[in-house]
């Protein structure tokens, strides 16, 4: 019969937290999606680069957002299980409170491993596969942001100007500066036209005159017609994986190998130097680390069945219950920008979790002893 009681409250706070997860979710990557429209509107990259990125940026705002849900999600059930009286049948069960506490700790230990599993490995990896995404695409979506009277400069090195657009598809009065490579030219053309065959974007461009510019000597010769290749262009959008995009593995590697004054190989994906120590070792709080406030967020959640709501104080507690575990989490996430401040910051980092919980939880005993 405990068993299924138990039960039951599980599944009622899963569902809750998975619905949660979805909506909230479902906002939050919303929000973001319609920043990195930047990728097509200005960036050059395609609508199926940008869904693709979109999509893959997805396991990060759950790993953000579990700790905020599952204090929702636990306060919520609870709350409503006491005004239900629900909460009436584990203690007539003979379910005492101490052990109705232990399940919820122990669910949040669950939950404390999944989050360290979403963020530690399948947040950067998804999030890196969307880096990589970005740098194999092409500007498949420039035509679009070819404009008369506008300078364009989606692409590294490359600007081009358009001084008109004619009715029939064509512009007139070109003028692109190339300085993408070592020596930089400069393009004026009369007319010319946008071509798209086979995945390959061309630029045709009609009478005009080209300067090369190759060191200290200025070549300039005429055309009727010259093709512009715009494929081999990259875009402006950052290409190299930031720190919370590089595996796990990657960081731990890095770590150690400052730490032990190692002579570090350049990496494409990662500048291992001593000036990004502290990130990386924020990075690695916040994958590995941060989720234990869970087990402190449940052990809070669990005072509000100290009380009854025939209780006069029952509205007051579930206020000051909800203030406090809300700066809980604020904490969490303020303390982690000061972690790497110094040895002193990091060791107090370390061990607020277990001294917090292990506190919370001797005053949770000693408060339902008192009742």
């Amino acid at each position: 019969m405990k068993k299924l009681i138990f039960r039951k409250f599980a599944k009622d706070t899963s569902v809750f937290f998975l619905i949660m997860c979805f909506t909230i979710g479902l906002i939050v990557w919303t929000l973001q999606a319609v920043n990195y429209f930047d990728f097509v509107t200005q960036d050059g990259h395609g609508l199926k680069t940008y869904f693709s990125f979109i999509l893959l940026n997805f396991p990060k705002i759950i790993h953000r957002i579990i700790p905020f849900i599952f204090f929702i999600s636990l306060f919520y059930i609870i709350t409503d299980y006491e005004i239900r009286n629900e909460l009436l049948i584990f203690w007539t069960t003979g379910i005492s409170k101490i052990n109705f506490a232990n399940k919820i700790v122990l669910l949040s230990i669950f939950l404390t491993f999944l989050q360290i599993l979403i963020g530690g490995f399948f947040s950067p990896l998804s999030q890196y596969k969307a880096r990589e995404f970005l740098k194999n695409s092409n500007i498949d979506f420039f035509t679009s942001l070819i404009k008369e009277g506008k300078f364009i400069n989606a692409v590294d090195g490359l600007t081009i100007f358009i001084d008109k657009k004619e009715i029939d598809g064509t512009y007139s009065n070109i003028f692109i500066d190339d300085s993408s490579k070592s020596n930089s030219r400069m393009i004026y053309a009369n007319n010319g036209l946008l071509i798209d065959t086979n995945n390959k974007k061309i630029f045709r461009l009609f009478n005009g005159k080209i300067l090369n510019l190759e060191k200290s000597k200025i070549n300039v010769f005429e055309f009727d017609q010259i093709d512009f290749n715009l494929a081999e262009y990259s875009t402006n959008t950052i290409l190299m994986p930031k720190i919370q995009e590089i595996p796990s593995k990657d960081l731990f590697k890095c770590v150690i190998r400052l730490k032990n004054n190692e002579i570090i190989p350049e990496d494409r994906q990662l500048s291992c130097k001593k000036s990004i120590t502290n990130e990386i070792t924020q990075e690695l709080f916040k994958r590995f680390y941060k989720p234990l406030y869970l087990p402190i967020i449940a052990i809070l959640c669990c005072f509000l069945v100290i009380t009854s709501k025939n209780n006069i104080n029952y509205e007051k507690n579930k206020k000051i219950i909800f203030l406090i575990t809300f700066f809980v989490l604020i904490l969490s996430e303020a303390s982690l920008r000061y972690s790497t401040a110094s040895n002193l910051a990091t060791l107090l980092y370390l061990i607020t979790p277990w001294i917090g919980f292990a506190v919370i939880y001797f005053l949770f005993n000693l408060r339902i002893k008192n009742v």
